[in-house]
């Protein structure tokens, strides 16, 4: 696993190992069971605090990237499929409010585009 952490981007640290975790994951880079370094490790090696690498740790398990098995360490979750069906709830969740709020089709794609821009880039 490889992680680069890049103080002049304008994402926190937690965000970036996220993130990096997170499309490793998905690329299969990281394959599911792979053991992920404890916290206090890859905190170390990332010259991070342990409370920054925690905070991400947190996120990709509420994402369903990696599970954690106690004290047998934290793995890459085989979710790529909970992955996809956490998304599939939150735009499901989306659509139907749009209708409520007497969104257009088009004015609630058009919304859509607009966060999926902010949130990767370009």
């Amino acid at each position: 696993m490889t992680l680069k952490i890049h103080i002049s981007d304008g994402a926190p640290p937690y965000e970036q190992v996220r993130a990096q975790i997170s499309e490793q994951a998905r690329s299969g880079a990281l394959p599911a069971g792979y053991r992920l370094p404890t916290v206090r490790g890859l905190a170390d090696s990332l010259g991070l605090a342990a409370n920054t690498v925690a905070k991400a740790y947190r996120a990709l398990e509420t994402d369903g990237v990696i599970e954690t098995r106690g004290r047998n360490g934290t793995f890459v979750a085989a979710a790529g499929s909970a992955a996809e069906r956490e998304g599939a709830a939150a735009a499901l969740a989306y659509a139907e409010r749009a209708r409520r709020l007497g969104l257009t089709r088009a004015d609630a794609l058009a919304a859509v585009e607009d966060a999926l821009r902010a949130a990767y880039g370009s």
